[in-house]
């Protein structure tokens, strides 16, 4: 199995957080309500204006490991992990491959930057809620209701029961499962200065503008 950027399931699920919010507008039970209230608490935890930064350990079925760390405000975002990093301060996206020593820029909203998320929007509203207690805290867990099949089909996320800290996250896509592991989390004073592309770190890299590709 050839991973080209492991960090992507973790921004998988991610993206589903930054997905825009819809109130159902269908019955929910009980449960899924308060499902969705766990949800929405760390949701704003984590990108609200006040912004974010956590590290993460991913295990793509025990065949691929990769860590790094990941920072978010509002539309702002910050990566970065052995080979591959990003910088995204809300009007350019900078997208690093140390390997390839290579550098491509791409307007901060366009899907070209990442092809691969590109294809798995959601809507919130098409997934099932609900939560149940664990040793740690609350599980959540979210299910497509209409899964594709090379899509997601299911999200478990642990929330700490006390600071509503993310803890970890297991995603289901097709029929194999990856394991997200997160710590270090912090909510507020995140600086703007954390997403400005630090052009003097990568001297000789080659530099590919795609600004005008959208």
């Amino acid at each position: 199995m050839r991973i080209k950027n492991p960090n992507k399931w973790l921004a998988l699920f991610l993206f589903l957080l930054v997905t825009p919010y819809i109130e159902a507008v269908t019955p929910e039970s009980a449960n899924s309500v308060q499902a969705r209230n766990i949800f929405n608490r760390t949701y704003q935890m984590v990108f609200g204006p006040q912004g974010s930064v956590l590290r993460y350990d991913v295990n793509i079925i025990g065949i691929y490991k990769t860590s790094g760390e990941i920072c978010y405000k509002g539309k702002k975002m910050r990566y970065s992990e052995e080979r591959y990093s990003s910088w995204n301060d809300g009007v350019t996206a900078y997208m690093v491959d140390r390997k390839k020593k290579k550098i491509e820029i791409y307007k901060a909203d366009s899907d070209k930057k990442d092809k691969y998320l590109s294809k798995f929007k959601y809507d919130l509203n098409g997934f099932e809620y609900s939560w149940s207690p664990a040793e740690e805290g609350y599980l959540l867990t979210l299910k497509m209701k209409n899964p594709d099949f090379i899509g997601i089909r299911e999200v478990k996320g642990l929330i700490d029961k006390n600071t509503f800290y993310p803890i970890s996250l297991r995603i289901k896509v097709a029929f194999f499962w990856t394991t997200v592991k997160i710590s270090d989390f912090r909510s507020g004073n995140i600086s703007d200065q954390i997403f400005v592309f630090p052009y003097n770190q990568f001297k000789g890299y080659q530099q590919v503008d795609k600004r005008n590709e959208d």
